[in-house]
């Protein structure tokens, strides 16, 4: 416990069960006093008094854990600095740290706004409405996957169970058959779409192109709309989404239950922990691709059997992030886009190379992140080829169970990357990569950022 003063989420706690100071004293056996203290933040809340809370009501204990607070402290941020607000670093990281709930409404209202101002946008003829599904809705998913940790235990259970009977690697076979036998549909390759069901004739339709390992995926996909539909239909009906939401979170939970199906938990983290978590070993083994290894490996949070809590990213050329889930709490600013240090982007100059980076963030904060180019497409002369950099990171607690650590300086402050979460919000004096200033900080605040008024012929 990083962070013992948590009196405000005490004093929730007891609130939300009627309970008076002394009833609650009683119940920990500790003395009044003693419980008025802790919720005052006088007194630290210590482990032995955590024990008893969970002796006495069953909670989960990571109501009082810090693990959420990088994130949220970037995200209130971030919603304040949409508002122009430049309420300092302090202010920020104090109610995000003691009154999280409220920190969160804050984010939500920040959001919805910002939702809102998009649709009006668009309504008024102001912009060109984009195609699918608004840039909203998939945060949404996204922080519907990171409140779980990125691991769905329902369907993680259900797609092992399936996978465990097959042969790693070489699935396609065993997966057509139960497609058949079980459901009465057959497969058709051919097409541009990657995957295309017609239930009139009962036939999948997979593009021509996909290797063995992306067959099973697409079949596995289909096995989970077909097999845990209903699974997925109660899990996507959250009141709290949106209609796209709901929808993307449809979709998301079925290439979940895919993944999980070709890359069986027990099989796959045990396989990942006897390479020390070499992804291309563990890509070949499995015959799957790089960035599906990477996004198998940031799911591995079965509290029973926890792997290595990672953090998974991709990004294009321009900075657009197309994927990011975790399962722990590194987080990126979603304003302002990412930083230009972070080594995900260095991977789109040395293709089919696996980099590697000890990053520290500005709260002090170090990992090790991995990064390397990724291709998907057809191939073939004038065909259409998609270009990302995948990144899978952790926190340097974890970095020594790597293989990719092996030679590095983790302990060494000096060798660290100093990156951030966005130059809107990150609040680095004297960056030497730095954009534009920190929202709220006066445009020459410290040396060097004059360079960023307009017409000022740096550069």
């Amino acid at each position: 416990m990083s962070k013992t003063y948590m009196g405000v989420r005490l004093r929730r706690l007891r609130e939300d069960r009627g309970m008076t100071q002394a009833a609650l004293a009683r119940a920990l056996e500790i003395s009044p006093s003693y419980l008025n203290q802790i919720e005052q933040n006088a007194r630290p809340l210590t482990v032995p008094v955590l024990l008893k809370l969970n002796a006495a009501f069953g909670l989960d204990v990571q109501m009082f854990s810090d693990a959420d607070e990088a994130r949220l402290i970037i995200d209130l941020r971030a919603a304040l600095a949409d508002q122009g607000a430049g309420i300092s670093v302090a202010e920020v990281r104090e109610l995000a740290t003691n009154m999280p709930e409220v920190a969160r409404s804050i984010i939500a209202m920040q959001r919805r706004l910002r939702e809102t101002a998009e649709r009006a946008d668009q309504l008024a003829g102001h912009i060109t409405a984009p195609p699918g599904h608004s840039p909203a809705a998939f945060e949404a998913v996204r922080d519907w996957f990171y409140e779980r940790r990125n691991h769905v235990a329902e369907l993680d259970l259900a797609a092992e169970a399936i996978g465990d009977a097959l042969p790693p690697g070489r699935m396609t076979a065993g997966l057509t058959d139960r497609l058949a036998g079980r459901h009465g549909i057959r497969i058709a390759q051919g097409g541009a779409a990657l995957r295309r069901y017609d239930p009139a004739e009962r036939i999948l339709h997979l593009a021509a192109h996909l290797s063995p390992g992306q067959m099973a995926f697409q079949i596995a996909t289909q096995l989970a709309f077909l097999e845990q539909g209903e699974t997925i239909a109660r899990l996507s009906q959250d009141p709290t989404l949106s209609v796209d939401a709901c929808t993307l979170l449809r979709i998301g939970l079925a290439n979940y239950f895919a993944g999980a199906l070709i890359l069986p938990y027990r099989a796959f983290l045990a396989a990942a922990e006897a390479t020390h978590y070499d992804i291309d070993l563990l890509a070949r083994r499995f015959g799957v691709g790089f960035e599906t290894t990477c996004h198998r490996l940031s799911t591995l949070q079965r509290p029973e059997a926890r792997g290595v809590p990672f953090f998974f990213i991709r990004v294009d050329r321009a900075g657009n992030i197309s994927k990011r889930q975790s399962a722990t709490d590194f987080h990126f600013s979603r304003i302002g886009g990412s930083c230009p240090l972070w080594n995900i982007y260095e991977a789109f100059a040395r293709p089919g190379e696996v980099l590697r980076q000890v990053a520290q963030m500005p709260d002090g904060r170090s990992y090790l992140w991995i990064a390397r180019q990724v291709q998907t497409g057809q191939g073939g002369f004038g065909a259409p080829v998609k270009t990302f950099a995948v990144a899978l990171g952790c926190d340097l607690t974890h970095a020594e169970r790597l293989v990719y650590a092996r030679g590095l300086e983790l302990r060494n402050p000096e060798t660290a990357t100093r990156i951030g979460p966005g130059c809107k919000v990150c609040e680095r004096p004297a960056c030497p990569q730095r954009a534009f200033p920190m929202v709220g900080r006066p445009l020459a605040a410290h040396p060097g950022e004059a360079q960023f008024a307009p017409y000022s012929g740096a550069g």
